[in-house]
């Protein structure tokens, strides 16, 4: 949105008529000197109009790089896939665990952690998107599947009355391989034309942040309501409709299909790629800039433990915490989505053009002292300062979301930028499969921590034990910050001669491109 619309706008400024003062006469120039306030006023409503349409014209100049079915994936995948259901998904299966179900917080929290199973099979989602086409495609398909999985699992949960724990937790693992799914086809498209557009990199990233956010809003906003008045599992059937539109979303999306000679002659193809794949991703891993800012994501992830079911359990306790009301959980996760999107807004107009290092470092210091106000909530130290509960839950809600989108928007770059041509879809899963198995870590952790500290479903004494445990931890990542690349995010982190040798020894199917390369592209890279 940065240096293409400014462009645009100067050239709209030379285009003017200049007018020479020196050719006026006094009268004239009187009388234009009377007229002053008007061109302020103008000059002012053009300003709130041209900020009113610049998110339209951003949209319009990537879509008219990129394919416009590519970015109405990024809008669904991220937007109502991850946005909308992983927000309406977690209020609901929160009070589904708790309200239904019944179960201890320290247990949801391992509940939670296999939901990332899914998600640490990302790998194995992109090597089959990579090298097995269904009837040539790499991409359609899959939507499809994903589309189909997650439909059936929300309806069964939803529809077929209290079901035993196991079964629940299937189904709910089920609504995550379909939203995974999904994630890992559109995350090897974007890969790729981040590597193909550079320049276009951090505007595709600010949409993806910007579509899960809004979505995030929509669920958070409408979760409470939902599960006040239809209860949580009957709730569940709304999850349902983002995998009915991936199906959609599976016949519509752009993509090329090659030509083959035979059956036969495409599994061996596929087998091949897979081979090549395989040893690419090895090739891969093993270079420094690449295994050092992996390790780095995940034990920033990891080491920061989770403790959201012990304070969703304390929000909603009607005697040792506030009793926050089922709509009110949801306006407050609802707030959280609307500061994550200005957080999107703060690192795309001030910080996309910070080295790697210096970003995460700066954020990460943030992420640990920003966690002492959970402390402060937890030990009602806000009472005493005046401060009612509803104010300030959500001013931290505010704060934390802000620092959290900030500080993943850059590490999802940086995992874009060491991802090597021709297995871009497989080796980016691989990466946010080390990132899943953070989160699976985190939540395992915190799960253990809440346990240990004997934190229960009405007992939360040491509940700011734990929190504080987990800012010391958050802190602690700061000590390896070093293995971050100190890169600006713009530059090639990968060896060159890394990339060539993938090219040279990976095939890459003309079919992996969904997007069509037009001498206007080129230029515009080159530019």
């Amino acid at each position: 949105m940065g240096s293409k619309m400014d462009s645009v706008e100067d050239q709209e400024v030379e285009e003017k008529p200049l007018i020479n003062s020196s050719k006026l006469s006094s009268d004239q120039q009187q009388e234009e000197g009377s007229h002053l306030p008007e061109p302020i006023k103008t000059t002012t409503s053009s300003l709130l109009f041209s900020l009113l349409i610049e998110p339209f014209q951003w949209l319009q100049m990537m879509s008219s790089q990129l394919n416009p079915s590519f970015i109405f994936g990024i809008v669904l995948v991220y937007g109502l896939s991850q946005g909308f259901s992983g927000s309406f998904f977690r209020v609901v299966t929160d009070y589904y665990w708790k309200d239904v179900q019944k179960v201890q917080p320290s247990m949801v929290q391992i509940y939670i952690g296999l939901y990332y199973i899914p998600w640490v099979m990302k790998p194995i989602w992109g090597l089959f998107t990579d090298v097995f086409p269904i009837k040539g495609y790499h991409r359609r398909p899959y939507f499809v599947v994903a589309g189909v999985m997650g439909c059936v699992s929300a309806l069964l949960v939803a529809l077929l009355g209290k079901l035993p724990i196991s079964v629940s937790l299937a189904c709910f693992i089920g609504i995550t391989a379909g939203v995974a799914i999904a994630d890992v086809t559109i995350d090897a498209c974007i890969a790729r034309n981040s590597i193909e557009f550079r320049s276009l990199a951090p505007d595709m990233q600010s949409l993806c942040g910007f579509c899960s956010s809004a979505g995030s809003l929509i669920g958070y906003s409408t979760s409470g309501f939902f599960v006040h008045h239809l209860g949580p599992q009957v709730s569940l059937c709304l999850l349902a409709i983002p995998p009915a539109l991936l199906i959609v979303l599976g016949f519509v999306i752009h993509e090329t299909r090659p030509v083959t000679a035979s059956l036969r002659t495409e599994k061996k193809k596929a087998m091949e790629n897979l081979v090549a794949a395989v040893r690419g991703m090895y090739i891969s891993i093993k270079c420094p800039q690449v295994w050092k800012p992996s390790l780095y994501m995940y034990i920033s992830l990891a080491l920061s433990i989770s403790t959201h079911e012990g304070q969703f359990y304390w929000y909603t306790d009607p005697k040792a915490g506030p009793a926050f009301s089922q709509e009110f959980i949801g306006v407050i996760y609802a707030i959280g989505a609307v500061a994550s999107m200005l957080g999107v807004l703060i690192y795309h107009k001030t910080l996309k053009n910070y080295p790697f290092r210096n970003l995460l470092f700066s954020v990460q210091l943030l992420y640990g002292l920003s966690g002492m106000l959970d402390v402060i909530f937890i030990l009602r130290w806000n009472l005493i300062l005046g401060i009612p509960d509803s104010f300030f839950v959500i001013m931290e809600q505010s704060v934390s979301h802000i620092i959290t989108r900030i500080r993943w928007i850059p590490m999802i770059l940086l995992s874009t930028r060491l991802c090597p041509i021709g297995i871009e879809g497989t080796f980016f899963a691989l990466l946010m499969c080390i990132d899943s198995l953070g989160s699976l870590s985190s939540k395992w952790g915190g799960g253990m921590a809440l346990h240990f500290f004997h934190v229960t479903r009405t007992d939360f004494t040491n509940l700011w034990l734990v929190i504080l445990i987990r800012n010391i931890l958050r802190l602690a990542t700061i000590g390896l910050i070093f293995l971050v690349p100190k890169a600006d995010q713009s530059d090639e982190l990968i060896p060159a001669d890394l990339l060539t040798k993938k090219s040279d020894s990976i095939p890459i199917d003309e079919g992996l491109q969904l997007v069509s390369i037009s001498e206007k592209h080129e230029a515009y890279i080159g530019a």
